[in-house]
């Protein structure tokens, strides 16, 4: 059996608490030293935000390996997102592109890129949003191939269904191109309404996706995301830990 690759938390399971200070703490006690920093936790459009919030981690000994999720929709402003991932010494972005302005977005991401270094992962959403299905999302990749990849979020690529959905297949089809992964787990009821989990505990097969990762030479940014019981998740994520190392 494949261990987890080294992996941080999303800074949106703390979304209930804005000081920084107190998530960095978080993320320690919860056994970890990275985070993929959301906006909840600094303002991505403002630089000083982000140094501010740079400072804050790097005193309690958590690197930003990653920011997101960030929707492109092709204006010049979004470099701003580059400028603020290079500022927090992430190399990676994950997004979401727009049925509407991806043929604009695509070209401008992959320039700002080139130019900061830093990769991009789309960011499967489940399937009620755009990219959330196989088909699109090898579309958008080989347009914006190789600086724009994937980052697979194994709860949302389940919630499409198990014939489109399966998160090792997704490992193995994208083998190559993965430059990130959200770990998220979910179980559904008879109605398809999704309930998160502790990760490897409900639909995900953890064992045989971390093999396939490994397989595919996986070496992106992964972090473990639990959105529940927003106000007290560290018992969660606790667990989650546990499980991803066990």
């Amino acid at each position: 059996m494949k261990k987890s690759p080294d992996f941080g938390v999303q800074s949106y399971c703390f979304r209930h608490f804005t000081d920084n200070t107190v998530v960095a703490k978080k993320v320690r006690d919860i056994g970890l030293n990275s985070i993929e920093l959301c906006g909840v936790h600094a303002d991505l459009n403002q630089l000083s935000s982000v140094k501010e919030a740079v400072a804050i981690y790097q005193k309690a000994g958590v690197s930003i390996v990653s920011i997101g999720v960030q929707t492109f929709s092709g204006h010049d402003s979004e470099k701003v997102w580059f400028e603020a991932a290079a500022l927090a010494g992430a190399r990676h972005i994950s997004c979401h592109f727009r049925v509407d302005s991806f043929l604009q977005a695509v070209p401008k991401v992959r320039n700002w890129s080139r130019e900061f270094g830093i990769r991009v992962g789309i960011h499967c959403h489940g399937g009620y949003q755009f990219g959330g299905s196989p088909d699109v999302l090898e579309y958008l990749i080989n347009l914006g191939g190789p600086e724009i990849g994937l980052c697979i979020d194994t709860a949302w690529a389940m919630q499409i269904g198990p014939w489109q959905g399966n998160p090792v297949e997704w490992a193995k089809k994208f083998a190559g191109k993965i430059y990130g992964i959200h770990y998220k787990d979910f179980t559904f009821d008879r109605t398809g309404q999704w309930s998160d989990t502790i990760v490897g505990q409900g639909n995900l097969n953890l064992p045989a996706f971390n093999e396939a990762l490994a397989q595919g030479g996986f070496d992106g940014m992964a972090v473990i995301e639990y959105e529940a019981e927003v106000e007290s998740p560290d018992a969660a994520l606790k667990r989650c830990v546990e499980s991803m190392r066990a």
